[in-house]
């Protein structure tokens, strides 16, 4: 339910306390929204839920479904598309009081390819074109400055884009022909650090090491170590991978022997 808090966070109001505490310690809470796609679930959720395969969503097979996530894609051209998610980010904005959104998988958004087997190098002509979807752009373009117009939250409110292409302008403002965003999830430095922690220690080269720490679009980001994408695929955490059998064996203080090699 797009608009209903998780169970983990208790009931609505639990969740009102939970940011009130949070911001009484000075600290900011940013919200994770998903408005790329939904499940498929016609029993409880969106999907079917006029009895057409339309409704909010593509009517096209090709564009209305993820080719590997097997969810619903919205469709941006439709009015009550735009109403329904713009609602929804001022429903969790106003009666919240968050401040700020992740909006979650923008590739997807921007894209009728969903970026999906899709190398981005960085070449405008991957970012602009035919299969450049022109109704998400506009959605997020929306969605950025109906927050900044806000007269309550508007000048603080932060957004962030979770994009793998870098397409140029995500962080510009809509004003500047940009999406309106103040910062870029930079989902590359992950995959990179999972890699190199799976290499012999002789591999980790200080030029390697600084290239993946400075090597970053020039538009803000959030650079990160690992992310959830790691977990899914089954893998370890970057500490897990590092420390492996040690972190149950070599970690007690009253142990006399040093970590194994």
């Amino acid at each position: 339910n797009f608009f209903a808090a998780a169970h983990r966070s208790g009931g609505p109001e639990d969740l009102k306390y939970l940011v009130d505490k949070c911001h009484g310690l000075g600290m900011q809470c940013f919200m994770d929204v998903v408005h790329a796609h939904a499940s498929d679930n016609a029993i409880d959720g969106l999907n079917e839920f006029d009895g057409t395969g339309g409704h909010l969503f593509h009517e096209d097979p090709g564009l209305g479904w993820h080719g590997l996530w097997g969810t619903r894609m919205f469709d941006f051209g439709k009015y009550e598309t735009l109403r329904f998610l713009l609602s929804n980010i001022r429903y969790w904005s106003e009666e919240f009081k968050f401040d700020g959104f992740r909006f979650d998988g923008v590739t997807a958004m921007l894209y009728t390819h969903r970026g999906i087997h899709w190398d981005f190098i960085g070449g405008h002509s991957e970012f602009y074109g035919d299969h450049a979807d022109n109704d998400a752009c506009v959605y997020l373009m929306l969605a950025n400055q109906m927050l900044r117009d806000d007269p309550k939250f508007g000048p603080a409110a932060v957004t962030i884009a979770e994009d793998v292409s870098g397409q140029t302008g995500v962080c510009r403002p809509v004003w500047h022909g940009g999406l309106g965003f103040d910062l870029r999830l930079s989902m590359g430095p992950p995959d990179h650090w999972a890699r190199l922690a799976h290499e012999p220690d002789f591999n980790w080269s200080p030029s390697r090491v600084v290239s993946l720490v400075t090597g970053r679009n020039p538009e803000p980001a959030v650079s990160y170590l690992e992310s959830h994408d790691q977990c899914l695929v089954g893998d370890k955490t970057f500490a897990f991978t590092l420390m492996d059998a040690a972190m149950y064996g070599c970690m007690s203080k009253t142990r006399e022997e040093g970590v194994h090699p």
